[in-house]
């Protein structure tokens, strides 16, 4: 695909945008600039597919009634550090945001909060709030579920969601923070190789022949994306769904998929832990870098190769569009410039 088919935008020029969007569609002021900052902030760093590409949809989903911009999540049960939420079909980026930052009081607290959220909508990119977790100097966990858009290893029909899964730490200014879902591939990382024209590294999927495949149109196509680690991934998401279902008494990947054609209703787990109560809390930098150096002394296949913490990519890509601006599809940035 021709790069003149892309446009580089500035930041500060897309958060604006974002935000008189939201504005105009009538999302309270505040819940309007959280949301704004996190969709320009996931395509700063380099997850476009949760970012400005997303965005058009978030708004279809707000003009469908799908998302409530004015509606607020609320607390409905609480058991120590444990409390279950309400998202009340709200925003997902604000309720979850909000979740995280309640799951981080609870900490503050007790060591440990943890935050289920039911009836909530799409969180776009779970590593944000990782980020904002471990920035605060916690430890972070998190997963939603979602409507089945993913098979069980041997099986045709999607059953399984692929809940995205959330690991942070603090390290140094930054965090190492692995967000993945329970596909080889997300479904927006395949709609972002299919806009680029580009084939996937390694096999996502079947095509219609049954036969695995790196064309992301033929993935997309069937709807059949591959677990990670074939029944390992499946197995994984299972019991992602069951925890978030179960502790938030939320819909299930099941009942989301039977109640609803598209999706919205999720159910997610938000836990902040306080890593300062831990006894062996002036060690852990040390004992993190240990664990990197390591790490990175491995002898590579190829001299090309990079070896990378999850996390240490998006710090670079942030940089970069930081300098030249984000890169959005013209055909994108115009479907939002027109709303």
């Amino acid at each position: 695909m021709s790069s003149e088919q892309f446009t580089r935008i500035a930041f500060e020029t897309m958060q604006a945008r974002f935000l008189e969007v939201l504005l105009n569609l009538g999302f309270p002021e505040q819940k309007a600039a959280n949301c704004a900052s996190i969709f320009a902030n996931n395509s700063l760093d380099g997850i476009y597919s949760h970012g400005v590409n997303r965005f058009p949809r978030f708004v279809e989903y707000t003009r469908k009634g799908y998302i409530k911009p004015e509606m607020e999540a609320k607390c409905k049960n609480r058991l120590g550090a444990i409390e279950q939420w309400d998202g009340q079909l709200g925003p997902g980026p604000s309720n979850a945001l909000q979740a995280t930052e309640r799951a981080m009081e609870l900490a503050q607290e007790q060591g440990l909060g943890l935050v289920a959220l039911a009836n909530t909508n799409h969180w776009m990119r779970g590593g944000y709030y990782g980020w904002q977790a471990a920035r605060q100097g916690f430890a972070f966990m998190g997963w939603a579920n979602t409507i089945a858009n993913l098979p069980a290893w041997g099986a045709r029909e999607c059953k399984l969601g692929n809940n995205p899964l959330v690991f942070a730490l603090p390290y140094q200014d930054e965090a190492i923070v692995l967000d993945m879902a329970m596909s080889q591939f997300s479904y927006g990382k395949l709609e972002n190789m299919q806009q680029l024209g580009h084939q996937l590294s390694v096999p996502g999927g079947f095509n219609r022949n049954n036969e695995l495949s790196t064309q992301p149109q033929e993935i997309i196509e069937t709807g059949r994306p591959l677990p990670i680690g074939y029944w390992k991934g499946a197995g994984l998401s299972l019991m992602l769904d069951l925890f978030a279902s179960i502790l938030s008494a939320g819909l299930s990947t099941s009942a989301l998929t039977q109640q609803h054609q598209e999706e919205y209703g999720v159910s997610q787990v938000f836990i902040a832990i306080n890593l300062k109560q831990l006894s062996n809390f002036p060690a852990i930098q040390q004992s993190l870098q240990a664990v990197l150096d390591d790490f990175h002394s491995a002898e590579k296949v190829a001299p090309e190769m990079t070896l990378r913490y999850p996390g240490q990519r998006v710090i670079q890509t942030r940089a970069e569009n930081r300098r030249l601006g984000i890169p959005v599809h013209a055909d994108v940035w115009q479907q939002i410039l027109d709303f």
